[in-house]
């Protein structure tokens, strides 16, 4: 079975909207985490506004490591209304996300990944649908903006995997959602 991963940039106070008012700064140590994630993933969920905005900037980007594999990878994307993707190995899901979600974890494949999206990614973590949590919080209190951990249902148990300080100040923390 794949794994869903949630890769998210967050400020000190938790805010996970707008990352460019937060993350001043990206190190060596986070591009090479970025690596690390995004090199075990084959495939990209995205919310439509997230696929709005990328749309428009990644294929002319070459801001690498990111730029390469979000313009190659299989992109599936959360639409309320149907419409025609225009950016390469994109698919829309008009039916039910969850249900889609669970149709890919059981095909054979590598990990599944979630960028940005927070509106997404919030509601799969709240129908446990996210395996584990790859973020990077910055040493930076923005005050006020959409946090991740807004709004749940039920508290969630997360054990923590991994974490390695960036030379920016950034913290980076791998966790595996518990059962």
């Amino acid at each position: 079975m794949r794994n869903v991963v949630a890769y998210m940039l967050l400020s000190l106070d938790g805010v996970a909207e707008s990352p460019d008012r937060y993350v001043l700064e990206f190190d060596d140590v986070m591009y090479d985490n970025l690596r690390r994630v995004i090199g075990t993933q084959d495939a990209v969920l995205l919310g439509h506004r997230m696929y709005d905005e990328w749309s428009t900037y990644w294929p002319g980007s070459d801001h690498e490591p990111f730029a390469s594999f979000i313009n190659t990878v299989p992109k599936y994307v959360a639409a309320s209304e149907p419409f025609a993707p225009d950016w390469a190995a994109t698919t829309v899901v008009d039916g039910p996300f969850e249900d889609a979600v669970r149709v890919l974890k059981k095909e054979d494949g590598g990990d599944i990944g979630i960028h940005g999206s927070l509106a997404l990614t919030r509601s799969l973590l709240d129908a446990d649908l996210v395996d584990a949590l790859r973020l990077v919080v910055t040493p930076v209190a923005v005050g006020e903006g959409r946090r991740l951990w807004d709004g749940f249902a039920e508290p969630q148990r997360w054990q923590l995997e991994k974490s390695v300080a960036a030379p920016s100040g950034s913290l980076l923390l791998d966790y595996r959602r518990l059962a």
